[in-house]
């Protein structure tokens, strides 16, 4: 039986292709698959601040990924917490609030790790 090969030995076209399909998928356009109504569950309100993307426009005033307000169940969950001291640290004054569907699109913190942690939601 032999061994499968690892990337570093396949040809060189083929790294190429595989380069391009990786590029591909970096820019599609991320959404919460499972979204339902988040109101109720809790988020980290912070002072307004821009998307670090070479271009984009987009400045949020809550917690992002993919342009989506993070969004947790628990008010006390472990995760909300970690990332809104990390707020604190870089000093944009992070406070937990209670979702509501007018602050704009959002998405399961659970969803999003599961999804790979995209972090930037517009198209090229």
């Amino acid at each position: 039986m032999s061994e499968p090969r690892r990337p570093e030995l396949l040809p060189r076209e083929l790294e190429f292709e595989l380069e391009e399909e990786e590029l591909l998928e970096e820019e599609e356009l991320w959404t919460d698959e499972g979204a339902e109504d988040h109101a109720g569950w809790f988020c980290v309100r912070t002072d307004p601040f821009p998307c670090p993307a070479a271009g984009c426009d987009f400045v949020a005033d809550y917690m992002t990924a993919a342009h989506l307000i993070l969004v947790w169940q628990e008010r006390d969950d472990p995760n909300l917490l970690r990332h809104a001291q990390r707020a604190k640290q870089v000093g944009r004054n992070p406070q937990v609030v209670e979702y509501r569907s007018e602050f704009g699109p959002s998405a399961s913190y659970y969803a999003w790790e599961a999804a790979g942690r995209p972090v930037h939601g517009v198209r090229r």
